[in-house]
């Protein structure tokens, strides 16, 4: 797994793919996204196990261009749970901007052992009042014996406390 973070400019993700191809490696899936001026990545790359020094020392050489790379082996991760014990469930999320919406919601998926597959928001000016709103769609994997009921209440319960729409779907 490759992570990486630069200044945004053109050739960024053509330096790196270039940079893997040379050290043997093979581009397999990839989430990159500009963020604040900044390009950032997460990249799994299929390569042998005796390539992995090379193309950190290849990557590092980037370092120089203002990219910050790093390589990590992939694996399941501590607490992931095997393919079909667990059902993919989605959320909505709209409302006025304020700090703390990531956190709550955060902590009622963790308490109900929710694991956090994808998750996208932004904040943009409100349709009629130019209020700063929050907006986030999250894609995540529910225990399959795991209540849906209790996460949606407590959901219900943030949805209130922080004048929030929170849509969960699955």
């Amino acid at each position: 797994m490759v992570t990486f973070i630069g200044d945004d400019r053109p050739g960024l993700v053509e330096q790196l793919s270039s940079a893997i191809e040379s050290s043997g490696g093979n581009w397999l899936e990839s989430q990159l996204s500009q963020l604040g001026g900044k390009f950032a990545g997460l990249v799994l790359v299929s390569l042998d196990e005796d390539a992995g020094e090379a193309l950190e020392d290849t990557l590092k050489d980037l370092a120089s261009s203002g990219l910050s790379v790093r390589v990590t082996p992939a694996g399941n991760a501590a607490g992931m749970r095997p393919d079909g014990e667990g059902r993919r469930i989605h959320l909505a999320v709209l409302g006025p901007d304020r700090p703390g919406i990531v956190r709550e919601i955060a902590r009622a998926l963790a308490t109900e052992q929710v694991n956090v597959i994808d998750m996208e928001s932004s904040v943009s000016g409100a349709p009629m009042s130019g209020e700063p709103l929050f907006q986030a769609r999250i894609t995540a994997e529910i225990p399959a014996n795991a209540a849906l009921e209790t996460l949606s209440e407590a959901l219900d319960a943030i949805a209130e406390q922080m004048t929030l729409e929170i849509d969960l779907g699955t």
